[in-house]
């Protein structure tokens, strides 16, 4: 009884986990689009770091510019 229970409850996590894997599409957005924010995060350091007010707004504007492109493609999938 107790190995009918064991298969039982191994093929039932199987099938859990067949249903969460991701397709290498969704994989390669998923990518594309932690880039571009890591991109932002670290334009948004920058502009906390500049000196020069003209820059820092720059990089904002930069910034703002690669979350939305990650917005984009995260729209995709």
């Amino acid at each position: 009884m107790k190995k009918i229970a064991l298969v039982l409850v191994a093929a039932g996590l199987m099938s859990v986990a067949a249903c969460s894997k991701q397709t290498p599409a969704e994989n390669a957005i998923d990518n594309q689009a932690a880039a571009l924010e890591n991109q932002a995060d670290a334009l948004d350091n920058a502009a906390d770091a500049a000196s020069n007010e003209a820059v820092a707004s720059s990089l904002e504007n930069a910034a703002d510019a690669a979350e939305n492109a990650a917005d984009a493609v995260e729209a995709k999938k």
